[in-house]
């Protein structure tokens, strides 16, 4: 595991030259919020650097209901019985394995390793909705990835954990977009279309450090982010339609 601290925010990474995951520890002032739990054998190490920075974990968070995200949280839960578990209302059912879609959402199937019907153990103590608050931290919807993603944005520090919203691996870009390194996120992404719109959301808040689920924290990422953005809306399929009727 590698750490990396800018403020009073942790970044850990599991397997970092092979497959890096992220998960988070943000120092609050009645202990710390982790977010997001990596893989099963992740709970062991998020005790240790709790352990080192000297706070108890009295929240859990959960950016979305991936198994690279929720691994450990069975583990971690059990130990940690006092901790609250939060995820989104919407992926609330993906983590109770129900991958159904809404009558208003893109009718396109939810991808990508969401858990199989009663494999998590886990009840999630509060299901968030956008807006909410986690501590310092404020609940940014950002559908597309899956479609109850969310990012956790902490305006005092100008600090946005994005989850998969976003990577940094391998070259920033959004969920959906094609890299040809790990982690592939387009393979995992439910509706290209709506991750655009919400990185495009991400963007506005102008964050000053971009911490994703892959790859490295970004500082003064918003002319990155904006790159990657215009990159991903250019190879959307109604895009690439236009362009071909354009040039037809």
């Amino acid at each position: 595991m590698k750490t990396t601290t800018t403020g009073a925010l942790t970044q850990l990474t599991f397997l970092p030259y092979l497959m890096p995951m992220n998960c988070y520890l943000l120092e609050e002032e009645d202990g710390l919020t982790l977010i997001d739990c990596a893989m099963g054998f992740s709970a062991k190490h998020i005790q240790q650097a709790a352990t080192e920075i000297g706070k108890p974990i009295t929240r859990i968070v959960l950016t979305h209901a991936h198994g690279d995200h929720i691994g450990a949280l069975d583990l971690l839960k059990q130990q940690l019985p006092a901790a609250k578990v939060y995820i989104s209302a919407r992926d609330a059912r993906l983590l109770r394995g129900d991958r159904s879609l809404d009558s208003n959402e893109p009718q396109q199937p939810i991808k990508g390793s969401v858990p199989k019907p009663g494999t998590i153990r886990t009840t999630p103590d509060v299901d968030l909705q956008p807006g909410d608050k986690v501590g310092s931290l404020t609940v940014i919807p950002t559908p597309g990835h899956t479609p109850g993603h969310i990012a956790l944005w902490q305006e005092s520090s100008r600090i946005l954990i994005a989850g998969d919203a976003m990577q940094t691996k391998g070259g920033i870009a959004v969920a959906g977009k094609m890299q040809l390194r790990f982690p592939f996120p387009a393979m995992a992404t439910w509706s290209k279309e709506e991750a655009v719109a919400s990185a495009k959301r991400l963007l506005a808040l102008q964050p000053e450090v971009l911490a994703v689920g892959h790859g490295a924290l970004m500082h003064q990422p918003a002319q990155a982010m904006a790159a990657a953005i215009q990159a991903a809306e250019q190879a959307l399929p109604s895009a690439a339609s236009a362009q071909g009727r354009i040039g037809s």
